[in-house]
């Protein structure tokens, strides 16, 4: 899969949360796990952390708004209940992305919605637990960025393969037989 992803939180309240949230990002290979404004409790998170992210993958810690970073190009996705936030299933998540998940009381605060680039809500009755909505997101942008085989019409897993990509020749090749080709029309 092209691109990357990080996944982290605003505010914390439960630290096996945000440790659950880690060792999902962690098994579902994102490039880097953050918090924002968090007291977060490695050892506490550990115990549900029990890959132990941060000796993994690029863990960072923002005091504050004025501290958050992000890679050039990364786009901040927020995962909030918002009215005019985008249903999960019909987001089309960039190829470089940050998504950010609010505490489990208060959710995503206004400033940092604000600082999002799309908000997007999971399609539920009511709001689920931080890793599982975190672990939703992921495995959406998994299903969606992903190569897999289209899924049968009937029951059961697809029958054939996925197919190798196809890619062409070298571009400098094909730039060869076309300035070959202008060259030999000149003559």
């Amino acid at each position: 899969m092209k691109g990357y992803f990080g996944i982290g939180v605003e505010g914390v309240s439960k630290a096996v949360n945000v440790g659950t949230l880690f060792r999902t990002a962690h098994a579902f290979d994102a490039a880097f796990v953050f918090t924002l404004r968090a007291q977060y409790d490695r050892r506490e998170g550990g115990q549900a952390d029990t890959s132990d992210t941060p000796r993994s993958v690029p863990t960072y810690h923002f005091a504050d708004l004025e501290a958050f970073r992000l890679p050039q190009g990364c786009r901040l996705v927020g995962i909030e209940i918002t009215d005019d936030a985008i249903e999960l299933p019909t987001f089309r998540h960039p190829r470089q992305a940050a998504y950010i998940l609010g505490s489990e009381r208060e959710g995503l605060s206004a400033d940092v919605q604000s600082l999002c680039d799309y908000v997007v809500r999971i399609p539920t009755r009511f709001s689920v637990n931080l890793g599982v909505a975190g672990a939703l997101v992921m495995y959406d942008r998994l299903l969606s960025l992903g190569r897999h085989a289209e899924r049968p019409v009937g029951e059961g897993g697809p029958t054939e393969p996925v197919a190798l990509p196809v890619f062409g020749e070298p571009i400098y090749k094909r730039k060869q037989r076309i300035r070959a080709r202008a060259a030999e029309a000149r003559k």
